[in-house]
């Protein structure tokens, strides 16, 4: 389907367009995070047997940096889901100018990466056999295309904003950690009481102020 004049200002197409984006910039994350992951779980030793014994060999250090690093992109990747989601959640709002716009918002549904319990179930090939005769009829929709600098740009956004999210855990975790043994060393410590005076001591002050 060559895209026209009217097409290309379709709020649907326009929605279906943001979605692909979305969905393509949670796959390159869902990328980053798994070599992360193969590369801490990589990094854990293994034991070895030699001539009937049972040896382990040294097992690295996980550098924290490598831990955090796959905490941001954890947290990245749900924050472009989260994106692609939200605009699942907008297309019943996005009223469709043209055919190709009725694909679009069909695309996003059949589409759409979430829970939807038995993909086999009603409605979901039905809705995909509509897609079908759709695109019979009136042509496939324009293939997306992702620009490597918008993916790069997106991906950079989503990374910035999951690292101050991940900052804000680790100082919260830090500060409660600090509340916890502040409150461990109140509870556990025992000042000595004061030494009591010796009795004569006590016995010749007695005397001094009654005088």
């Amino acid at each position: 389907m060559a895209p026209s004049a009217a097409t290309k200002h379709d709020p649907a197409m326009v929605l279906w367009a943001a979605w692909r984006r979305a969905q393509h910039t949670s796959q390159v994350l869902c990328r980053v995070q798994q070599r992360l992951e193969t590369r801490i779980i990589s990094n854990t030793g293994i034991q070895v047997l030699t001539r009937g014994e049972n040896t382990k060999q040294p097992t690295p250090v996980v550098a924290p940096e490598g831990v955090r690093q796959y905490a941001v992109a954890q947290e990245a990747e749900v924050l472009a889901v989260t994106e692609a989601l939200k605009l699942q959640d907008a297309l019943p709002e996005v009223a469709a100018l043209s055919l190709a716009g009725i694909l679009a918002k069909l695309e996003v549904i059949v589409g759409a990466d979430r829970d939807i319990g038995d993909p086999t179930d009603f409605p979901w090939p039905h809705l995909a056999s509509v897609l079908r005769d759709l695109k019979v009829i009136a042509g496939d929709l324009p293939p997306y295309e992702s620009d490597r600098s918008t993916t790069r740009a997106d991906v950079a956004r989503h990374l910035k904003h999951a690292t101050q999210l991940v900052e804000d855990v680790e100082m919260e975790e830090a500060a409660e950690d600090i509340r916890q043994t502040a409150t461990s060393f109140a509870e556990t410590s025992v000042f000595p009481k004061p030494a009591e005076k010796p009795a004569e001591f006590r016995e010749l002050s007695r005397r001094r102020r009654s005088r």
